[in-house]
């Protein structure tokens, strides 16, 4: 029986097994640019990459973000496999996975510059400097004015030098329920208001003849010129242009 382990939402007991003569039939067919076999082979090696992550989990805090780098290190094996020099698949990923992971462990998620590096390690030195000289706690303001340096300068430096938090971080759980980091960002794009504004436009696009909506979808939701829309839909551009015309006056009444 397959444990079942859930990593990035993946249910890594739910995926499908592959014999090697299955593994050799897709990657060849991946070879001629086949793009649902190179996504099927993908997801049927998660499992090699969570072997190789349980080796490093207790590097850090969120296995999810090993995860996530280890099948960047699977991609690009499956992308760059030569299937014939004859090697198996996992003896050529498994380094090229293990590499992502400890590059990321290495360095961290996010590269900053030696110059950027040089000054935030400036600033903790000059906190502490000022700190052992004094009771209280040095400010920000303290340490760039002995810096001879913008405040925001300083700031910045020492966030890019922070360790970055996974969004996957639990930030409050218990037995019947668990939040993340993620459950705590707002989404601008989805505020009472534009939810309100989105319904009064499914409502009004509802509304409007189906050649007429046809036409509005394909220019504004999918980008389509209107050369583009009278060739799918069959009319001149001019009758197009006509129609799109009427349907947006008659949206902005609806919408009124």
């Amino acid at each position: 029986m397959n444990k079942k382990v859930i990593v990035c939402g993946v249910d890594t007991s739910s995926l499908p097994k592959l014999t090697q003569k299955q593994s050799n039939e897709l990657l060849v067919a991946i070879g001629k640019g086949d793009a649902e076999a190179r996504n099927y082979f993908i997801n049927c090696n998660l499992r090699l990459v969570l072997s190789i992550v349980q080796r490093y989990s207790y590097r850090t805090d969120c296995p999810d973000d090993l995860f996530q780098i280890g099948c960047v290190g699977l991609i690009k094996a499956v992308d760059n496999f030569n299937v014939d020099l004859g090697v198996c698949f996992s003896t050529y990923a498994v380094p090229m996975i293990i590499g992502e992971i400890r590059r990321f462990l290495r360095e961290g998620s996010i590269r900053v510059s030696r110059g950027i590096r040089d000054v935030a390690y400036r600033a903790l030195q000059t906190r502490e400097r000022i700190e052992s000289e004094s009771v209280s706690e040095a400010s920000v303001e303290q340490i760039a004015d002995e810096m001879k340096l913008p405040v925001y300068k300083v700031l910045y430096c020492l966030d890019a030098i922070s360790e970055p938090v996974s969004l996957s971080e639990a930030v409050y759980s218990d037995e019947e329920d668990s939040l993340t980091l993620e459950d705590h960002i707002s989404d601008r794009k989805c505020s009472e208001n534009v939810w309100a504004e989105n319904v009064t436009l499914f409502d009004a696009l509802n509304s409007l003849e189906d050649k007429e909506r046809n036409i509005l979808m394909k220019r504004y939701f999918e980008g389509k010129t209107q050369m583009e829309v009278s060739k799918e839909v069959g009319l001149s551009q001019a009758q197009v242009s006509r129609l799109e015309k009427n349907a947006m006056n008659r949206l902005r009444v609806e919408m009124a």
